[in-house]
């Protein structure tokens, strides 16, 4: 008696929509407590708490919605035969245009195309009303319909140039990796992670944002000075005008060996005026460099894609797999979206487990900048963050445990105090 693989894997996203479902109810309670947190009472002003709360309960009613629709579309695409049907549909199009639909390549690549086509659809009421809805409706959307839609373009061009030669790779790997084909395919996955992180910063990047070195002054003397003292190999330091489409704050540094780059987003420094203040933030993030965080992230996906990799060699050939999804014959990427349908129980424990360890490594970094002696800077820089991007003030434990990466402000700044008791 075959499996019934295909309807164990709809049984349990919908038993996870409905467990996370009921994660968001609590959340959406938490968001509507009319009082802010004890910790954060003359912290934060009751008008950016009002405020605040009116965004995250107009992000958390469009999440309902959202994820409704989505788990209807995954269940029925699955349940009633639609991806099966797609697949044939996309292989019936290839002669049409005098191609071969026996060549896996050029059928996968139909079908990815339809795929884009079809998600692109789906998707975009969704990001026009959280665009130009809810980012709007609480100042933050400073993007116009044009630049909304070029952006858009500009992806989708992306993804037609670069995805051709990566999926063919994928297909001939497959097809002749034999019994190393798990180390074959994590290899060429590591190449091209190396290779995209490359070439983001340089090319894909500036074609959505303009980059621009950050103008000289104490606030490029003081980055710069904190770099040196720590051995960081600072190479340039940048500001990102993020404010043509959003007024949310952010900062992040990126590169390899020697060659290390800053990043600051231009509505930082406009929101943060004390100039200590953003030194502090970046005081983080070169302790999240300082202790090695980036480098065990980057083991951690490593190790995690080259199980997933094993874990497909060895149901890739299972005939009752295919069948269970309708399929008759068994196409390389059909078999690497089974796999991932049939690993979600494995991949939400796994999702869990990186955002416990994410969280440790954002106190140990909040850690490190105390000792340096950016505390009395990062804890209002870390609350006006909070405060300009309308981050949610009261959160549910059970469901900050399960989605956050980071702690929340009340649980840093708890954490901050502490380890400046303890400098002093």
């Amino acid at each position: 008696m075959a499996i019934p693989y295909m309807e164990t894997v709809v049984g349990f996203m919908i038993v996870m929509y409905v467990f996370e479902t009921y994660l968001d109810m609590r959340q959406h309670t938490a968001l509507k407590l009319p009082t802010l947190p004890k910790t954060l009472v003359g912290v934060i002003s009751q008008e950016k708490f009002e405020k605040s709360r009116a965004y995250s309960l107009d992000k958390s009613h469009f999440h309902f919605v959202h994820e409704f629709v989505t788990i209807l579309m995954d269940s029925a695409m699955l349940f009633f035969g639609i991806l099966p049907w797609f697949w044939k549909l996309s292989g019936g199009f290839l002669p049409m245009v005098g191609l071969d639909p026996e060549n896996e390549i050029l059928h996968t690549l139909s079908f990815l195309a339809g795929v884009m086509i079809w998600s692109q659809i789906t998707d975009l009421p969704f990001s026009l009303y959280s665009t130009f809805v809810i980012e709007s409706r609480h100042g933050f959307n400073k993007q116009t319909i044009w630049m909304f839609f070029r952006d858009m373009v500009k992806g989708i061009l992306l993804s037609v140039i670069l995805a051709p030669p990566i999926v063919a790779a994928i297909i001939v790997i497959v097809q002749k990796g034999g019994p190393y084909l798990a180390i074959y395919l994590w290899a060429f996955m590591f190449v091209l992670s190396l290779v995209m992180m490359t070439i983001y910063p340089v090319l894909i990047a500036p074609l959505f944002n303009k980059f621009t070195p950050l103008p000289d002054g104490d606030l490029r003397e003081k980055i710069e000075k904190l770099a040196s003292s720590l051995k960081f190999p600072l190479t340039k330091l940048f500001v990102v005008d993020g404010s043509t489409r959003s007024s949310h704050s952010n900062a992040y540094m990126y590169g390899f060996f020697k060659n290390k780059r800053i990043v600051l987003y231009d509505t930082l420094i406009q929101q943060c005026k004390n100039e200590d203040e953003i030194v502090a933030v970046i005081a983080h993030e070169l302790g999240h460099w300082k202790l090695n965080h980036t480098t065990y992230s980057f083991i951690a996906v490593q190790i995690l894609t080259l199980l997933q990799f094993g874990g497909y060699t060895l149901v890739r050939n299972s005939t009752d797999l295919f069948r269970s999804f309708g399929f008759d014959t068994q196409p390389v990427l059909i078999g690497l979206i089974i796999f991932q349908h049939t690993v979600i129980p494995l991949q939400h424990l796994v999702s869990f487990g990186l955002n416990l360890v994410s969280r440790a490594f954002e106190f140990q970094a909040d850690a490190f900048a105390v000792k340096l002696g950016y505390a009395k800077d990062l804890r209002p820089a870390l609350v006006k963050l909070q405060e300009e991007n309308l981050s949610a003030m009261n959160t549910d434990p059970l469901y900050s445990a399960y989605h956050y990466s980071h702690p929340p402000l009340v649980e840093r700044l708890r954490a901050i105090d502490g380890q400046d008791k303890k400098t002093d």
